[in-house]
């Protein structure tokens, strides 16, 4: 049955309902219900059982019976990249940690002293890379604003309140620190006016990234009290409006059989018809992930609504580092109307040790990748490392008068001036983040440093 004929069904519905799609309840489970899901007691050994629990213990778990049924191949567990993707391995922690929380588990240690090791741990684990506390965070009337960064000039980001969590939990998520219920380390604001305030007197910003956690675990009538008064005039700068999301993975239903997915639908209408661009910004880390029919039913109306999907993640060991991967993925995804955006590094925090790929090797894979695809699936920028100073991209490997070096430039920069800027790093096939390089070629630094270290002292 093609999508289109499932389509048809769902909005015309008959005695046999919605064809192939199976209509679900959402249903979650956390690290409080990991002995409670079938597939775990059926096809993992009591060793995985416990390994998942000692990691779950200091990164967040939770995960939903449709990624759990229809997702996750469990014949082929751990290798499986869904449950990669989901569920806790015990290299996710460096040996030293997870031998720790292991041996607090053996020795049935009570919740406090848990808890008190997992913080311990949480510390080391850079929990808010890219200066999203120190340099991030704009102010009004002489006060930060909490939930709200403008790290470039023309686009600000908002985490709003109701948004502060997903469908599930990726494994590898740089915003991990969201969901651990530490309210110093969180990014969150209840204050539609706040946000709105700033936009009226930052006439500069053309974008508004709505973020998370993930904006569309949020009842459609919160979206619309942060959205809908972006449409007016006074907001005229505003011409496109982001939601980034990974429900088209995770929970594909929000768009299509939740109680308000009509009336989200009818939104995204409401803005694209009022002449703004609306971005959804869809996570994708695994072809199989557009592969279910309700994924492409939801996909379908969402372009029905006038939104425009891009697809962007991180380039992932254990799940995805392979040119195939991606060359396979960007292809469906420009079959379904997708517009392929970034392939991202693995961000310095978390598991970064257990999912990261040096810069050489990611790079080939980009290249390879591309190499394999038609031009419409060529228009995914990377591999992109979203650094301190910008959004850095790896453009290649070069040798000039005798030396190899890698190629870099700003994708977006903290100043603008520095965007499209090459310059050169020596090369090495251990780097795995910008500060594992060196300027090449006898540079003492990169151009921007200088720069950089002075904009940091007038931040302050």
């Amino acid at each position: 049955m093609t999508v289109e004929n499932i389509l048809l069904k769902f909005e015309a519905p008959s005695e046999q309902g919605m064809g192939s799609i199976k209509q679900r309840i959402y249903k979650v489970f956390t690290e409080r219900h990991i002995d409670k899901i079938p597939q775990v007691q059926k096809y993992l050994t009591p060793q995985q059982i416990f390994d998942i629990k000692v990691v779950a213990a200091v990164l967040p778990f939770r995960v939903n019976e449709y990624v759990i049924d229809e997702l996750i191949d469990w014949e082929d567990i751990p290798a499986d990249p869904i449950y990669q993707l989901t569920f806790p391995q015990s290299g996710m922690l460096k040996k030293g940690h997870f031998s720790q929380m292991a041996a607090l588990f053996n020795g049935n240690a009570e919740k406090h002293e848990i808890k008190r090791l997992a913080n311990q741990i949480r510390e080391e684990l850079n929990p808010h890379p890219a200066g999203q506390l120190e340099l991030n965070v704009p102010k009004l009337d002489g006060e930060a604003i909490p939930g709200l960064q403008h790290k470039y000039n023309e686009t600000v980001l908002f985490f709003p309140s109701q948004g502060q969590t997903c469908h599930s939990y990726c494994t590898f998520c740089f915003r991990w620190a969201q969901f651990i219920g530490n309210k110093e380390l969180k990014f969150a604001s209840k204050e539609a006016g706040q946000l709105h305030r700033y936009l009226k007197e930052h006439k500069e910003v053309t974008d508004l990234l709505i973020t998370g956690g993930d904006p569309l675990v949020m009842k459609t009538k919160h979206l619309i009290a942060y959205l809908e008064p972006l449409l007016s005039p006074e907001f005229d700068h505003i011409q496109t409006i982001r939601l980034g999301t990974k429900a088209l993975t995770f929970w594909p239903q929000r768009f299509v059989s939740d109680d308000d997915a009509d009336e989200l639908m009818e939104l995204f209408k409401k803005i694209s018809n009022a002449g703004k661009h609306l971005a959804i910004m869809a996570h994708f880390n695994h072809w199989k992930e557009i592969s279910t029919d309700i994924a492409r039913v939801a996909i379908k109306r969402i372009q029905q609504s006038g939104a425009l999907i891009r697809s962007q993640g991180p380039l992932l060991a254990h799940i995805n580092d392979s040119s195939e991967v991606w060359a396979r993925m960007w292809t469906e995804q420009v079959k379904l109307g997708i517009i392929p955006y970034y392939m991202f590094v693995e961000r310095d925090t978390g598991a970064q040790h257990y999912f990261e790929v040096p810069l050489v090797k990611a790079y080939e894979i980009y290249r390879e990748a591309k190499i394999r695809v038609s031009g419409l699936a060529r228009t995914a920028r990377g591999p992109s490392m979203s650094s301190d100073p910008g959004k850095i991209e790896i453009q290649g490997i070069v040798e000039i008068k005798g030396e190899k070096a890698i190629a870099l430039r700003f994708i977006q920069g903290r100043v603008a001036n520095w965007v499209q800027k090459p310059f050169y790093a020596k090369y090495n096939e251990q780097a795995t983040w910008l500060n594992h390089l060196e300027p090449a070629f006898g540079e003492t630094s990169f151009f921007f440093e200088k720069e950089f270290e002075q904009l940091k002292i007038d931040q302050k």
